[in-house]
């Protein structure tokens, strides 16, 4: 088995490579700075290969990649902007002409990762049989791309899984996100932490159990779409005052500074049923 992991320099992508290592897999692994890809403890176990994934008539990614067996896509630019045009003029062709050359040149196993943003503005429990409603250019293009990719599936047979990503905390998340941003307030020590009010109701999971969930589906012998998630909501103040619970620290909580984001529902989580239900069904 050998599995290629794009965007391997990612968040995601990065935690993704070193579960699979510590499963013993055998890993091809590509992003666009091999400066950087140079920085992580992977990077001398696995066979790093510089792409920009951009698809040429000469190009056949299946040899250039030595064949792989598998290949887990996180490769995507521009996160965590969901507003920009780019999205969709960029990134959503450039994805389904790199998956394309993939199914066509051999490879039969393909993961990618979605977004709940592809549910759009539906508060409660999400379930994958909802009917998709994006509403910004980011979880636009995500689910054209599982469209086309659905619809490609129809020509050239492939198995493929689509793994809804919600909420993800961990080591190397965005600075931008509200977890980087309250440590940097604690290590500067600074008096108030500045945060909106903080009722949101959001489905948040520790990046290693999202890189394990997104590796046991992709060697599952099933295909479809899954929600990564842990089926459970939580306030976003919570969130925050469960971190400085953990840390064992204090800060004064500024709510309601910043106004709640218009590019998302105030209260919604991920249904993780069907997911459960697979792994419990491969295991007995």
């Amino acid at each position: 088995m050998k599995i290629l992991v794009t965007g391997a320099t990612g968040f995601v992508g990065n935690h993704v490579i070193k579960a699979l290592l510590q499963q013993g897999i055998d890993v091809v692994a590509t992003s666009r700075n091999p400066q950087k890809a140079q920085q992580y403890d992977w990077f001398p176990q696995v066979t790093y290969l510089p792409s920009d994934l951009a698809v040429s008539p000469a190009t056949n990614f299946y040899e250039f990649f030595g064949k792989p067996t598998h290949v887990i896509h996180l490769a995507w630019e521009g996160l965590p902007n969901y507003k920009d045009l780019f999205h969709f003029e960029r990134n959503l062709p450039h994805s389904y002409h790199f998956v394309k050359n993939l199914v066509e040149n051999g490879v039969q196993n393909i993961t990618l990762t979605g977004t709940c943003f592809e549910y759009g503005m539906q508060n409660g429990c999400l379930s994958e049989s909802l009917p998709t409603n994006p509403q910004n250019p980011y979880g636009l293009a995500k689910d054209t791309l599982r469209k086309y990719l659905e619809i490609l599936q129809q020509k050239m047979p492939f198995q493929l899984k689509w793994i809804r990503l919600f909420y993800m905390y961990g080591q190397g998340q965005s600075e931008k996100s509200i977890l980087s941003q309250l440590d940097k307030a604690l290590q500067n020590q600074e008096p108030t932490f500045n945060m909106s009010g903080g009722e949101q109701l959001r489905d948040y999971l520790p990046i290693e159990i999202v890189a394990n969930k997104i590796i046991t589906l992709t060697l599952q012998p099933v295909g479809g779409i899954f929600n990564c998630c842990s089926g459970t909501p939580i306030s976003i103040r919570k969130l925050v005052e469960n971190l400085l619970a953990t840390k064992q620290q204090s800060i004064a909580l500024n709510l309601g500074y910043y106004p709640y984001p218009d590019y998302e529902p105030m209260a919604f989580w991920g249904d993780n049923t069907k997911y459960n239900e697979l792994i419990d069904n491969h295991t007995r």
